[in-house]
């Protein structure tokens, strides 16, 4: 069946992992695209609650793991911004048609601003859930970036797992590269913006700062005053899934 994981192979032969969902037969509505945060896959519970409603709704919807993280081929530690985002549009090109909503997750969120920029005219919007973009830069202390800058991974204490969070210096250096809050974000289409205003990994004001560093005039964020990190209780995805139906 076609929303069970399936492998798309890429030139270099590396295989990402994804699960499609189409649409039913006339429904003419944006694709929806998940992308996941850091270290994440399509496995969580953000991803399969899109994939559930998309599927319900008809609506055709994509998840997919970047290389080096879940089912996906590929070193974790050879990840960066530009190579999943790139693995991103090939596998929208592969399988997509017609416009797309891109939901992005944390680090997800950074990378959604980088494929809705690269999807011009085929972006209908974008749903950001604690959007991350810049991380890199206001996530990382001066001590970190020398390391990084000299070629050295950081490992940081993990709060969802018992094994360190690791930065590597390819992923630092590209982040740095792909920095997008110091000026004008030329996105033009409509974009939703979720935050918890508990964050202790995100703080709300980057989403903030997005919302007005955005071209586009249809612009919103929600801020959820109890709201964590992940926004991932029930009553949370209830609000995500409000904004990716009003947004598409």
């Amino acid at each position: 069946m076609t929303d069970k994981t399936r492998f798309h192979a890429l030139p270099d032969g590396r295989r990402i992992a994804f699960r499609y969902s189409p649409a039913a037969s006339g429904d003419t509505r944006p694709a929806l695209v998940f992308l996941p945060g850091y270290m994440s896959d399509m496995a969580g519970g953000k991803a399969t609650a899109l994939f559930d409603f998309a599927q319900a709704a008809g609506r055709a919807c994509l998840l997919m793991d970047y290389s080096g993280c879940g089912e996906s081929d590929g070193d974790f530690a050879d990840g960066t911004l530009s190579r999943w985002r790139d693995e991103v549009l090939a596998l929208i090109d592969a399988h997509l048609h017609g416009t797309v909503v891109v939901v992005g997750s944390s680090m997800g969120g950074w990378l959604m601003l980088m494929v809705g920029l690269s999807l011009g005219e085929r972006l209908a919007g974008l749903v950001g859930i604690a959007a991350a973009p810049d991380f890199t830069e206001w996530g990382t202390s001066e001590a970190d970036k020398a390391t990084l800058s000299a070629g050295r991974p950081v490992f940081a204490d993990n709060p969802y797992g018992p094994e360190p969070t690791p930065t590597h210096p390819g992923f630092f250096a590209d982040g740095q590269a792909n920095r997008l809050l110091g000026g004008s974000i030329p996105i033009t289409a409509p974009v939703r913006l979720l935050h918890g205003q508990q964050d202790a990994d995100v703080p709300w004001e980057v989403s903030v700062r997005l919302a007005e560093q955005l071209a586009s005039d249809d612009v919103v964020l929600t801020l959820i005053k109890d709201g964590d990190h992940r926004l991932s209780r029930e009553q949370d995805i209830a609000r995500l899934l409000e904004l990716v139906d009003d947004v598409a």
